[in-house]
């Protein structure tokens, strides 16, 4: 696989020599390979292997010069090591990470993913103010089928010509994606906007001025003269009597004018716009949405993992609660939860909140995030860097501002990356989680540092602070000297720079020897492979490191169980609520048993106990009882008082015989029975002379 590597015009220190022995290549440096060494990469590209172009500057022209070279069919991939660490005040130094980044880039792509498909025929609807909806359609209507939804006249006087569909009256809902948006209203004007011609004689009519250039009344500002009635005999347009009439219809594209309410949540669902009016950008957008999309199906779910629901008892809701596309919901019923992959927006969120991993990130998986992160960490290691530090940043936004501090570097304003930062791009912040950060951690970072930005919604940020106080925890309670994991949230690239700066300053406790192990797919072994290199090589372990608590995706995944002995009857409802088998019984004897590393801290066998006599406790054990099954509660079992085989617990039985002795039907030989197993209390209510039977009937 070939790498391209170019000093842009000599603006960057690039030591050939030096990135070759750490990617087991020999490199030739290139200074314009763009422009005059262009020849370079035609000739890479002539050849079979994947070639890696050390610019994402000039991508376009490379394609082009791709498209114009014979026998060119050599996949190429682009990375950036321009903004990254090449324009930097620390840039000599920066060998082991352009490293780092160059080997990542020679990865293989991930797996591919089942796709979500949508299918547009360009109808489109404009929700606004009649004027500024006819002003938007004008410079759509060449491309797209256009329905304005009018809200008011507007400021300005409308266009008295009919150019599109007007619908009007009172907006009950709108909700869909792409493809699929279903719009209800109420059609409860007197004015039929089918009818009515626009020749304005109701408005000359109307003595309140309560008909608006939309051609709707005002009821709250009409008085009932009927006067627009009498204007529009010919046209009958008007009619005050008319009952209102709910409609429906179907649209692909939405646009709204104004502030954006039709979908509240932060991430509204494909094929939806807001415009203010200035930007230019959604209307361009949504010329190009006509046709048929895919995306990839971004979640895998596993119900057997899911910690939502058992036994119609709600436990976690983590996922649900931090959705900002509204695409997960509950399905009691079923005792799981549904994601609507057509809402989903892939960020990650819910996979980063779920404890127990029954909802995983699937594009890329974590046994590629895996490889990327010890892809990065090795390389880096073995080209001499020490003490790194892993920016991880969004795609979109978080690249954006990577770029423009590396641009603001080159000229001389600001820093730029140090040498020890190496930025890691992803799909979303919220699609990494703690088995992630850990891991990292374990395979040789020495800090992690998420990038947050404006386009995160507020309870993503929440709750990556929290998971990322749960980790800084387990490491703390290890002995580990730090901070190791931080949310960075600046609003300039110069709060960046110095953020950035002061991170790569520190040295904080890491283990003496980094992990060798792969992720795996699996959440909870990702996070107990990291977990156990950790606790091996702790510096100072305590043997329970107390952990924050809270709701399920806000507190602890990790965790025990405290039992008052004296309420638990050992009735076992917490063995069949617990969804990851960390509650456990005994075939053989009377027994709960617990397994701490399964716990995910769902709190299912909480709310499930009838009892009350179970609470979490949120902590971390580094000793191996964790991994050992322990017996929580026992007691001695009841035997049956006719055959004495056992049949249920001491206490269980004795507190049964309490609730049940003050009831009419369990008085004598009634509550004798409740004292034998199944089959004697068969046997006994047929062979008792006192019985009656059907025969006797």
């Amino acid at each position: 696989m070939p790498t391209l590597i170019c000093d842009c015009n000599n603006t960057m220190p690039l030591d050939a020599d030096a990135l070759g022995a750490a990617l087991d290549e020999k490199l030739v440096l290139h200074s314009t390979l763009c422009r005059h060494e262009a020849g370079a990469f035609q000739q890479a590209v002539t050849g079979t292997a994947s070639v890696i172009v050390a610019c994402t500057q000039e991508k376009r022209l490379f394609a082009q010069i791709g498209e114009h070279t014979e026998a060119a069919v050599a996949p190429v991939r682009f990375v950036n090591i321009r903004e990254t660490g090449g324009w930097s005040r620390e840039a000599p130094k920066a060998t082991p990470k352009l490293a780092a980044l160059l080997a990542a880039a020679r990865l293989p792509d991930p797996e591919p993913v089942p796709t979500v498909s949508y299918r547009s025929a360009g109808r489109l609807l404009i929700v606004g103010p009649l004027d500024e909806a006819e002003r938007a359609a004008a410079m759509l209507a060449d491309t797209l089928d256009v329905t304005i939804f009018a809200r008011g006249p507007g400021t300005a006087d409308a266009s008295q010509e009919r150019r599109h569909p007007v619908l009007a009256g009172r907006l009950e809902s709108l909700q869909g994606w792409l493809g699929a948006f279903d719009l209800a209203w109420v059609q409860d004007n007197p004015i039929d906007l089918d009818l009515c011609t626009r020749c304005n004689a109701c408005l000359a009519a109307c003595p309140e001025g309560a008909i608006g250039l939309d051609y709707q009344i005002d009821r709250a500002r009409c008085r009932d003269h009927r006067a627009c009635m009498a204007a529009c005999t010919t046209a009958g347009a008007i009619d005050f009597a008319r009952a209102p009439e709910r409609q429906e219809a179907r649209f692909d594209l939405v646009l709204e004018l104004g502030g954006g309410t039709l979908f509240a949540q932060h991430a509204p669902p494909q094929g939806y716009f807001a415009w203010n009016g200035a930007d230019p950008a959604p209307l361009l957008r949504l010329r190009e949405l006509v046709g048929e999309f895919e995306k990839p199906k971004f979640f895998d779910y596993k119900q057997s993992l899911c910690a939502h629901s058992r036994n119609d008892t709600i436990g976690c809701r983590a996922c649900v609660d931090i959705c900002s596309a509204l695409a997960i919901e509950s399905d009691k019923a079923r005792q799981q939860i549904k994601v609507n992959p057509n809402l989903c927006v892939g960020c990650g969120a819910c996979t980063t909140a779920c404890p127990t991993g029954a909802i995983t990130y699937a594009y890329p998986r974590m046994t590629d995030q895996g490889a990327v992160l010890r892809t990065l960490l090795s390389t880096y290691a073995r080209a001499g860097g020490q003490a790194p530090v892993l920016l991880v940043h969004s795609q979109e936004a978080g690249r954006a501002m990577v770029e423009r501090l590396g641009r603001d570097a080159s000229l001389g304003r600001l820093h730029g990356l140090p040498a020890n930062v190496i930025p890691l791009g992803v799909w979303h912040t919220a699609s990494l989680g703690l088995e992630a950060w850990l891991g990292a951690v374990a395979l040789g970072a020495s800090q992690v540092a998420i990038l947050a930005t404006a386009e995160e919604a507020p309870q993503y940020l929440d709750n990556l602070a929290a998971q990322l106080a749960v980790g800084q925890a387990i490491l703390d309670g290890l002995g580990y000297a730090g901070p190791h994991l931080h949310l960075l949230r600046p609003d300039t690239p110069q709060a960046l720079d110095a953020a950035l700066r002061e991170l790569a300053a520190r040295r904080p406790g890491v283990p003496a020897a980094p992990a060798r192990f792969a992720m795996v797919r699996e959440k909870r072994s990702t996070l107990d492979l990291a977990l156990d290199h950790l606790i091996a090589h702790a510096p100072a372990a305590r043997d329970e490191i107390a952990l924050p608590g809270g709701p399920p995706g806000t507190g602890s995944p990790l965790g025990g169980l405290a039992i008052d002995k004296d309420a638990c009857t050992l009735c076992m409802s917490c063995v069949g609520a617990c969804p990851s088998s960390a509650l456990l019984d005994n075939p053989d004897a009377p027994q709960l048993r617990f397994l701490e590393k399964n716990c995910v801290q769902c709190g299912l066998c909480v709310e499930t106990c009838p009892e009350d006599a179970l609470a979490l406790v949120p902590r971390l054990l580094s000793t191996p009882e964790r991994t050992r099954p322990r017996v929580l509660n026992e007691t001695a079992p009841y035997h049956c008082v006719r055959c004495s085989k056992p049949f249920g617990t001491q206490k269980a039985i004795e507190a049964m015989l309490a609730r049940l002795s003050g009831h009419p039907m369990f008085q004598g030989a009634g509550l004798e029975r409740l004292k034998m197993c199944g089959d004697c209390r068969v046997i006994d209510l047929y062979s008792g002379a006192n019985e009656t039977r059907i025969t006797d009937l």
